[in-house]
């Protein structure tokens, strides 16, 4: 039995605003957005090749025994590209705010690409919700 890890729920405050965010800016696929019942609203979004999605969620009661996320508290959510450098320029030519291009060396973050899996970048949803992206040295389905 495989379990995988199919889709991560992201705490915002607008929903009209992160699905313009991510579709528009993130350049993140549209999967479905549906009132499910009375109040309670779902937003599905993918990144481009991914197998996993995110929900952006509204009204939806916590599960049994959790609590519910306060947005902009959900940090470090990661996404590999195989290209980072033309990944900042489609983001930033998409007006999106992402920071420079780092790598960790001796003395902690330096700037410019690293080695094999150690080159990053980072943005934030307009909640504050954190992202990293990491270059990754072939496709998913190579490795």
């Amino acid at each position: 039995m495989n379990w995988t890890l199919e889709v991560i729920p992201v705490p915002v405050t607008d929903m009209d605003r992160a699905k313009e965010f991510y579709t528009g800016k993130a350049g993140f696929h549209l999967d479905l957005d549906d009132e499910v019942a009375p109040g309670m609203r779902i937003i599905q979004l993918t990144p481009p090749g991914s197998r996993c999605s995110i929900a952006v969620l509204q009204g939806m009661p916590a599960f049994p025994g959790g609590k519910t996320m306060t947005p902009g508290t959900l940090q470090g959510l990661q996404v590999c590209v195989t290209d980072i450098e033309a990944a900042r320029e489609e983001l930033t030519g998409r007006g999106m705010d992402v920071s420079a291009v780092r790598h960790v060396g001796a003395a902690g973050w330096e700037e410019g690409k690293g080695g094999t899996w150690n080159s990053f970048m980072s943005f934030t949803d307009p909640d504050g919700n954190g992202w990293v992206i990491q270059e990754a040295p072939s496709e998913l389905s190579e490795r």
